[in-house]
């Protein structure tokens, strides 16, 4: 029996700019996992989750269900990944054995809310099967492969950020540059200290949003038809995300808190920001805290100065259907 895991991630600052060479910092959230179970079989079977299962007690239940879950399960993307997994072994010349396996997930993380549910899937999965395969794909490969999961099987439209940040793990800095991705396929990604990070939250509504392709699938067309303020918003984001940065290595914890609202206000510039998204980001700042998306909407991220600020939060967030963690990485 092989069991793997990969978590929830959030999006610190420089997102959406990963999918556009630019630069990005973003963090895993253990608060929330996506876990595989992996294990020889008769046949080759990818066993449903209760996301799969077209089964509920009632239609309150179904609706609650969709609320959470959004309206896709997981065994799509498992078979797509497996797709990408044997292509890339074909293309290396790494010949896997014939025994069949049976294979299952289960996820907590809050799909289609920013907190890339999809991408941990992905990436508990494929660490299952090099596990079960016995083969070795270094670190920036992974997280290529669970890109081209999505955007090459599946044709949703997605960046690098939640696949490295949740193969790498941790509090990661990524620098896209176009001559790296160019000429190796990968950008340049550190890993930082997490105990430089100021006091952080994450907050997420408990319904569906609207999903990062919609999001995504808009932006690509801006950005590809030349249109100036999409084009220089990128440039922008990576700017934010290399001073913030250096932000944290000087400690200078004001002006990382200064970039975060920046980052957002930069998006609500060049992107119509829905009222349900609009109002995380407004209650938070009317405390005092720090508020940008910590993916393509659906959930936040900001900072806060103590406990008495964190309760505080708390309390305006109670009745927006809106919850608050701590980030865990």
């Amino acid at each position: 029996m092989i069991e793997t895991v990969a978590y929830a991630r959030a999006g610190v600052l420089g997102n959406p700019s990963d999918g556009y060479f630019g630069k990005t910092i973003a963090l895993t959230l253990r608060n929330f996992r996506s876990r595989t179970l992996l294990y020889p079989s008769e046949r080759l079977e990818i066993r449903p989750s209760d996301a799969d299962i077209p089964v509920w007690k009632n239609l309150e239940d179904l609706r609650q269900h969709t609320r959470w879950r959004g309206y896709y399960g997981g065994i799509r993307i498992i078979r797509a990944l497996l797709m990408r997994f044997t292509d890339y072994c074909d293309a290396e010349g790494i010949e896997l054995h014939d025994r069949n396996f049976s294979i299952e997930y289960e996820s907590n993380i809050p799909l289609r809310l920013g907190m890339g549910g999809s991408s941990a899937i992905i990436t508990s999965a494929l660490r299952a099967v090099m596990q079960y395969y016995d083969v070795q794909i270094p670190l920036p490969v992974q997280a290529n492969l669970a890109l081209e999961t999505e955007t090459k099987e599946l044709g949703v439209a997605a960046g690098l950020q939640d696949r490295v940040v949740q193969v790498y793990e941790g509090l990661v800095y990524m620098d896209f540059d176009r001559s790296l991705m160019d000429s190796r396929g990968f950008g340049e990604y550190e890993h930082l200290d997490s105990a430089l990070l100021p006091n952080l939250y994450v907050a997420y509504r408990t319904q569906l949003s609207e999903g990062t392709e919609v999001f995504h699938n808009n932006l690509r067309q801006r950005f590809e038809s030349g249109e100036t303020a999409v084009v220089d918003a990128m440039e922008e984001w990576a700017r934010i995300a290399e001073h913030g940065r250096n932000a944290l290595l000087a400690g200078d914890v004001d002006r990382f808190g200064q970039l975060i609202d920046a980052n957002f206000d930069l998006r609500a510039r060049i992107y119509r920001i829905s009222d349900a998204n609009g109002e995380m980001v407004e209650a938070a700042r009317r405390t005092g805290a720090t508020a940008k998306f910590a993916g393509s909407g659906g959930a936040i991220i900001g900072t806060y100065r103590d406990e008495e600020h964190y309760s505080s939060l708390r309390a305006a967030f109670q009745n927006l259907g809106v919850r608050v963690v701590r980030p865990k990485t």
